[in-house]
């Protein structure tokens, strides 16, 4: 797919209107005089030929009628269309008529001498402006037959006169007619500019719909609704950001003023207690689990940030059952009224260790919880394909699947009452985490209780 670079400075506004017109009007005053050009060359060859071919037709015509007629006669009948004829007898008699023939009888014929009699026509001689021929007829006459070349000249001029004045005639009403034709065709951007400012007044969906889109206005109308689209989508998206931040920043105020409450409430109780020591040894465990409840969702949310700019990890090869088994030790030590158990082969797989042990302690704490930490939890391990999978199964009351998503959001917790349990950043982070390692982790249908499925690439 080929790349449009987009020029770094800024864009020049000109008048597209009238560059058009402009640029049209120069087009035809151009071809205009083209035409003028190529009409004077051609008018001009062609009337000169014609006048040469006329003289030497002449001639041609007076070798047939030599002879047949007198002389005064055969003057007359050669004369004319411009042609001037000067007939020289044998016996030195001079005939001449037209505006070039010489006057007064016995006057020499100008022009070259003679060809032999009955021979080819002479060619056509050229002085100045004067075309003239020569010929020598079968009863010893000499004929000379002139034309003026500057009554062609006098006609191009006409022609030339006539183009010009045509010309810019035409320019004047091509100018007048081009100007409503060039605005009709520019309307297209008069709507892209009625919609910009639409949009900028606060109409978001406003849009140009070209019916023609394969056109090249069609084109750029189609690339403007698809910024539109594009821009409006990123408006939404970062109003929808926005407003995630601020739920999640008053959730995680909230989790966080929870257990520093409670160990204000014990430290207070506990400077003001007697000397019970049972008393100051409970309000000593109370402020230290509450403590740990804050410095846990602290680190929570310091790791929640780590994966929406990016997290960090450490791979390497790791036996994705070694893990599993570990997390499930862990657990049983904490939970010895719960069933664990690890079953299925995974094999190895390239990863984080410290954070994959994250991934699945979280599934496993989640799986306890809603077990009340007394349910059957199980953690199947099998190779699908090019991925490692691990299903993290209970059966506690299950998710609902208009919920199935929605467990994996930031700070959310189904029990409406958000008291007891974990901060409700657990599944948002495994999922953070499977991601980060270019996996998934999903809720699957089950008949029974829960199941998330971590998929990792092999």
């Amino acid at each position: 797919m080929s790349r449009v670079e987009v020029p770094t400075g800024g864009l020049r506004t000109r008048s597209l209107r009238n560059r058009v017109t402009i640029t049209v009007l120069l087009f035809i005053a151009a071809m205009l005089v083209v035409l003028a050009v190529a009409t004077d060359l051609a008018l001009g060859a062609r009337l000169q030929g014609e006048l040469r071919q006329r003289l030497q037709d002449r001639a041609t015509y007076a070798t047939y009628l030599v002879g047949q007629v007198d002389i005064q006669t055969l003057v007359d009948r050669l004369e004319g269309d411009g042609v001037s004829v000067t007939l020289t007898t044998s016996s030195g008699q001079v005939e001449s008529k037209g505006p070039l023939a010489p006057s007064g009888a016995g006057s020499t014929a100008p022009g070259p001498p003679p060809g032999p009699s009955g021979g080819p026509k002479g060619p056509v001689r050229e002085q100045g402006k004067i075309l003239s021929v020569t010929e020598r007829l079968s009863d010893g006459s000499t004929l000379v037959l002139l034309a003026d070349s500057g009554d062609v000249q006098r006609t191009l001029d006409q022609v030339r006169t006539t183009l010009a004045v045509a010309g810019l005639v035409l320019l004047a009403l091509a100018a007048l007619a081009l100007r409503p034709v060039v605005n009709r065709a520019l309307r297209p951007l008069d709507q892209v500019t009625a919609t910009a400012r639409a949009i900028t007044a606060g109409d978001r969906g406003a849009r140009l719909r070209p019916d023609r889109p394969g056109t090249e206005l069609g084109q750029a109308a189609s690339a403007f609704d698809a910024m539109l689209d594009e821009v409006e989508g990123a408006e939404r998206q970062a109003k929808r950001a926005e407003h995630r931040l601020r739920a999640f920043l008053s959730d995680a105020a909230h989790e966080l003023r929870t257990p520093l409450a409670g160990v204000q409430a014990a430290a207070e109780r506990l400077l003001r207690s007697t000397d019970d020591r049972r008393q100051r040894e409970e309000l000593s465990v109370t402020v230290i689990r509450e403590a740990r409840r804050a410095s846990r969702l602290a680190d929570d949310l310091l790791t929640m940030a780590r994966i929406d700019s990016g997290l960090e990890l450490h791979r390497v090869p790791v036996d994705l059952g070694a893990v599993a088994a570990g997390v499930v030790e862990v657990a049983r030590l904490g939970h010895p009224d719960a069933r664990l158990e690890v079953v299925g082969h995974a094999g190895g797989v390239t990863a984080d260790p410290d954070r994959l042990t994250q991934v699945l302690t979280n599934l496993v704490d989640n799986a306890l919880a809603a077990t009340r930490h007394r349910g059957h939890v199980v953690l199947d391990l099998s190779r699908q394909q090019d991925a490692a999978v691990v299903d993290v199964s209970d059966d506690g009351p299950g998710v609902p699947p208009a919920d199935a998503e929605r467990v994996f959001e930031r700070l959310v917790r189904l029990d409406p009452s958000r008291s007891g349990g974990g901060s409700g950043l657990g599944l948002s982070i495994a999922r953070g985490i499977a991601e980060a390692h270019g996996g998934s982790l999903t809720l699957l249908p089950s008949e029974r209780g829960a199941r998330f499925r971590l998929r990792l690439p092999a």
